[in-house]
């Protein structure tokens, strides 16, 4: 089975780590742990200070919950076969064909807004399926098959679309999905809140949240443990393509036009999301709130730097060295971590061995 990213739990194991001392030990720690919450917290606290007129305004936070909720949505569809081991890159892809379909079958085909956004989270989910076949049954890495059919799928989008827009007259129905608010923020944001939430409840607290873990870590131990490692992989696919489908009808009711050249932008940030989130919360680990986390510390860096007049390619380049640094400074503190844990096993071991055996009891005549 081949597998193109690990998902190994590496939380901190009190019986290793042994107690800390000081407040430096208890700080180091932390770190790789909630580094990257600090970091984006600090973040927002310096663009507030530097930018005190535009940042720290309620305006300010509408347009980057507004503009981020798809990216949010595509970063918990990465998220889920993420914790596999698996990598989709249709989750990019894949959102250019559904927002086109999502307006064209209400403008050039007829359906009521309902079934259009039924019908394209259905086939979002069957395409998820196929790629679950492609990596599961055909034995093909999940990056050169996701590739594969994402190209297929950006393809059929400008087929479909002859390369020209899709535009037509929308009900207010379809344009409430994205356009609506409530309690002041956009409605997209409460989306991606809901849909985290049932993540986070189904990965942390259900047998089949910890069976996806266990693959991820180890498929072969999953499968020798009697988990249905095929059945499950291909669950966490159908799952992304459904959850990606709806980031696809999200998007195609703010834009209220389809366009082939809209929604590969999106597949960088969402994966550097994605990836961010397997440095925090539970380091070593994908989790949900690490990737809300990820997407978070992206929506405010490029806000920022943007306020100061950053140039069009600052987006980018900020995503992508965002994820380098932040991999590297988690892989670091991890490995200071584990080069700890062996000294205290090492010290132990020779505690024991120095350690002298019980006083045979004296024999009675």
């Amino acid at each position: 089975m081949t597998a193109s990213i690990r998902s190994t739990a590496l939380e901190p194991d009190a019986s290793l780590d042994g107690d800390a001392l000081t407040l430096g030990q208890k700080i180091t720690r932390l770190l790789p742990t909630y580094g990257l919450v600090i970091l984006t917290v600090l973040l927002a606290l310096l663009f507030s200070l530097m930018l005190p007129d535009t940042f720290p305004t309620l305006f300010n936070l509408r347009s980057i919950l507004a503009d981020k909720s798809v990216i949010a949505l595509l970063a918990l569809a990465a998220t889920i076969p993420m914790i596999t081991g698996k990598i989709d890159l249709t989750v990019g892809y894949g959102i250019v064909l559904w927002h086109i379909l999502a307006i064209s079958l209400q403008t050039q085909m007829g359906l009521p807004w309902p079934a259009a956004v039924l019908l394209v989270i259905v086939c979002a989910a069957l395409f998820g399926l196929i790629n679950g076949l492609l990596v599961e049954l055909a034995q093909i890495d999940s990056f050169i098959a996701t590739l594969g059919t994402g190209t297929v799928l950006y393809a059929v989008a400008m087929w479909h679309s002859g390369g020209r827009q899709v535009v037509g007259d929308l009900p207010d129905g379809f344009i409430g999905i994205a356009g609506g608010s409530l309690l002041g923020l956009p409605i997209g944001t409460f989306y991606v809140l809901a849909i985290s939430i049932v993540l986070w409840l189904v990965t942390e607290f259900t047998p089949l949240g910890r069976a996806l873990y266990v693959i991820g870590a180890n498929p072969k131990a999953a499968q020798l443990n009697g988990i249905a490692v095929r059945r499950h992989v291909m669950g966490a696919f159908v799952a992304s393509g459904a959850l990606s489908g709806f980031a696809g009808v999200l998007l195609a009711s703010r834009l209220q036009i389809g366009q082939a050249s809209v929604g590969l932008e999106f597949l960088l940030p969402a994966l550097v999301g994605a990836f961010l989130g397997s440095t925090t919360i539970r380091p070593g680990r994908v989790n949900v709130w690490g990737s809300l986390v990820g997407v978070a510390i992206l929506a405010i860096g490029i806000s920022g730097i943007q306020q100061f007049g950053g140039a069009f390619y600052v987006e980018p380049l900020f995503n992508g060295l965002t994820l380098l640094v932040s991999i590297g400074i988690a892989g670091w503190a991890q490995q200071r971590r584990n080069v700890a844990i062996k000294r205290r096993i090492a010290a132990r071991q020779l505690d024991g061995a120095a350690a002298p055996g019980p006083v045979p009891a004296a024999s009675q005549s």
